[in-house]
């Protein structure tokens, strides 16, 4: 049998397989059956953590991020996920509050608090702002940022079909110049409650429209994040909250 954790960073859930043998490889297959709702655990993706061979210095001994859409396709990133691979690492006693977690997107330093929440240093947002209204940004993994007037009314499957392979966030600025709710549409998942990438590339968006300053709280489905925007980098902050174990077969 197989132990995955299951957390969720603003509703948007991660099984958490902490491989530190190196002893499974995961197959698409495996994780479209264990992300199905119905017939499987549930979740919105799988994330694989291995932990390297000794390495020259002690920032590069931390965990590998192997992170997997629940269609079973690979992504490069995820802010509510290495939030989650961050507190499922504290909660096992493999790592102290600060960790730097190696990624598909680039090394990213980690630090759990006290009350459950994790700030990431996302590293810098490249911005394509097109026009006033949307944007294309680069988190490590593709974004296309699009300003809307309600966000209740949006028919988000159809709207985000205009921009295929790509996440997509639709967004409302306000109130006031540190506030903004925003949907979003995953690729290879769907709409989910919560982006933390998705975050990022809204508030480093608007920044660039000059509609919000550099801290910013993103409302979302799942609760609201908090985005700093520091010099060339982006931190994210939000909740990681653990809601399960469970044993499945070996994939």
């Amino acid at each position: 049998m197989m132990r995955l954790e299951k957390y969720h960073g603003l509703g948007n859930d991660f099984l958490v397989l902490l491989d530190l043998g190196d002893r499974c490889k995961v197959d698409p297959s495996a994780v479209r059956a264990l992300c199905d709702r119905h017939r499987g655990v549930g979740a919105d993706g799988v994330i694989r953590v291995t932990l390297g061979p000794e390495r020259p210095s002690e920032r590069d001994r931390g965990p590998t991020m192997e992170l997997f859409n629940a269609d079973g396709s690979r992504a490069e990133m995820s802010g509510n996920g290495i939030r989650c691979l961050a507190m499922a690492m504290v909660d096992a006693g493999l790592s102290g509050p600060e960790m730097v977690v190696h990624t598909d997107a680039g090394d990213k330093v980690v630090t759990v608090d006290d009350d459950g929440w994790a700030s990431v240093d996302m590293g810098m947002a490249k911005i394509d702002p097109k026009d006033v209204g949307v944007a294309f940004v680069d988190m490590g993994n593709p974004h296309t940022v699009v300003e809307v007037e309600d966000l209740t009314k949006l028919h988000i499957a159809k709207r985000a079909a205009e921009w295929q392979g790509r996440n997509v966030e639709f967004v409302v600025i306000g109130p006031g110049t540190d506030h903004l709710s925003m949907r979003v549409w995953e690729r290879g998942v769907g709409e989910t409650l919560a982006c933390g990438t998705g975050a990022c590339a809204a508030a480093a968006a608007a920044f660039v429209w000059g509609k919000v300053g550099r801290h910013v709280t993103v409302k979302q489905p799942g609760g609201n994040a908090t985005v700093r925007l520091e010099g060339d980098t982006i931190i994210l902050s939000g909740p990681a909250d653990h809601i399960a174990t469970v044993e499945v077969p070996w994939l």
